[in-house]
């Protein structure tokens, strides 16, 4: 058999063996539209932040994108469809990073995939801190007279929150142990619904991140007490008088810390998920999305790569590993 023949004969062979990530990165991406799942009810800070994001794909990808809201299971259910999806670029999750870090361990029989092993990183696009607020008709103008209504009458005082184990739950659970507090604990699925029971006065209070609070802030339904940073949130100028934890707890070390990112199933290929995180860092660097965010209460922040962003997620799996074996949360 010459050259040109057995040439051709192994090129015959090896194709049927090549990659089908491979095949699909070579193809034209995106060639449908792309779906960013959002692990939790509609109305709460994810969604807000995924709208955002969604909007501001669709022109630099010349595709439509839109938000499906997945919620239950403290994000698990969404998280988990992300992981099994088709891993062609088409379906992406963002993420929090309580549900990436922390339910692995409130989760620890029955959490259905593993974030690290499952999905693969793209960035994170938001920082941020928790705010404290109280309905606006309960009678605490301030925290030291919430944390007295609470000693005085343990277990009265009720807080919700987006899910047993989310940053809001942990934040409560470090400063009821500082403060030696007994708030009740009451989640719900998702913020949307806690902030809806909020504003009824059907809960007495709330810590969650700040964008999905702070319109409610500002049109006098919430009163705010606290933010779970250690110093306070001076880019938000409605915040600037609200003390934080180093000013209200100095000696608990408290300082609470939430980021959003975006991830992909595993074994997407390599040139989808640095086309993405080409997209996402030019939209968080953005000074709209700078101005849209800041006002809310988070701050945008990029990975300067996709396996920069996969170190932090891994470090932060042992931050959050402690925040929750300190709470004795559990979900199984």
């Amino acid at each position: 058999m010459n050259a040109p023949r057995r040439a051709l004969l192994g090129a015959a062979l090896a194709a049927p063996l090549a990659a089908p990530g491979l095949a699909r990165a070579q193809a034209a991406w995106p060639s449908r539209p792309i779906r960013i799942v959002v692990p939790f009810a509609p109305g709460g800070a994810v969604d807000i932040t995924g709208r955002l994001l969604a909007e501001r794909m669709q022109p630099l990808l010349n595709a439509t994108v839109v938000v499906e809201n997945r919620g239950g299971a403290g994000g698990n259910l969404g998280g988990d469809m992300v992981a099994k999806a088709e891993p062609d670029g088409h379906t992406i999750l963002l993420g929090t990073a309580s549900m990436l870090a922390a339910n692995k361990f409130l989760y620890r029989r029955s959490m259905p995939f593993d974030p690290i092993r499952d999905l693969a990183p793209v960035t994170r696009v938001v920082t941020g801190t928790v705010l404290l607020v109280v309905n606006a008709r309960r009678p605490w103008q301030n925290f030291g007279e919430l944390v007295a209504a609470a000693r005085a009458n343990p277990g009265r005082i009720s807080m919700g929150s987006s899910g047993t184990g989310t940053v809001s739950h942990l934040t409560l659970s470090s400063i009821n142990r500082a403060a030696g507090m007994d708030i009740t604990h009451v989640p719900y699925r998702g913020g949307g619904p806690a902030i809806v029971d909020l504003v009824a006065g059907n809960i007495d209070m709330m810590f969650d991140v700040i964008p999905a609070l702070m319109p409610h802030v500002r049109e006098g339904r919430f009163r705010a007490l606290a933010v779970g940073s250690a110093e306070r949130v001076t880019y938000v100028p409605e915040l600037r008088d609200v003390p934080g934890m180093a000013e209200l707890l100095p000696q608990a070390g408290i300082d609470m810390q939430s980021w959003y990112a975006v991830n992909v199933p595993a074994r997407t290929p390599a040139p989808v998920i640095a086309r993405l995180h080409q997209v996402l860092t030019q939209i968080a660097r953005s000074d709209e999305f700078k101005g849209r965010m800041e006002p809310l209460g988070f701050t945008p922040v990029t990975d300067e790569s996709p396996e920069a962003y996969g170190r932090y997620m891994a470090e932060q799996e042992r931050v959050w590993q402690g925040l929750v074996e300190a709470s004795g949360a559990t979900l199984d």
